[in-house]
């Protein structure tokens, strides 16, 4: 079946099966990396995407429910001017650690700031929930999530956030 859709920004029209997942999709046809395929049973959320706006785990779409939308993935948030504020607010607060679940995260991230701007620490880590890491405590994910919504569209580096700006419980 041909899909017409629109990747990071760009039309696209493929020839897809009909039960191709939107993460194989982005992967194998788009060639785009940053999503990744970790449990294929909706738990882990690495392959999370913005659909729409909304943060979806791409695992869970298929490619044809996803014809006529818009989906954006990580590799899109940076721009000429820098990171996104979420990328660089988990730069800035060490939120990662080997790097497999964040852009999953980070996704998930800017979908929970697009529907809350200004989100309590248990509101990011319930925003979070679908989301896992199996390398860190969170602690620092919480501190990223916070720091990019305290930032506001402008971003950490611009207004100066930094590790003392909120206090997270582990």
């Amino acid at each position: 079946m041909r899909v017409e859709l629109t990747v990071n920004g760009r039309a696209r029209a493929d020839e897809v099966e009909d039960r191709l997942l939107l993460i194989h999709y982005l992967r194998e046809v788009c060639g785009l990396r940053a999503a990744n395929v970790g449990c294929d049973t909706t738990s882990c959320g690495a392959c999370t995407v913005l659909l729409d706006g909304q943060s979806v785990k791409s695992c869970t779409v298929l490619t044809a429910q996803a014809a006529g939308r818009e989906v954006t993935t990580a590799e899109a948030l940076a721009s000429d001017a820098g990171l996104h504020p979420v990328q660089a607010a988990f730069q800035q607060e060490h939120g990662l650690q080997c790097g497999f679940c964040t852009p999953g995260m980070v996704m998930a991230a800017v979908g929970l700031l697009a529907e809350n701007p200004h989100p309590t620490e248990a509101e990011v880590r319930e925003g979070l929930e679908g989301n896992l890491c199996r390398c860190t405590g969170y602690h620092n994910i919480v501190r990223a999530v916070l720091t990019a919504a305290a930032a506001g569209p402008g971003g950490p580096a611009s207004r100066g956030a930094g590790h003392d700006e909120h206090e997270v419980s582990a």
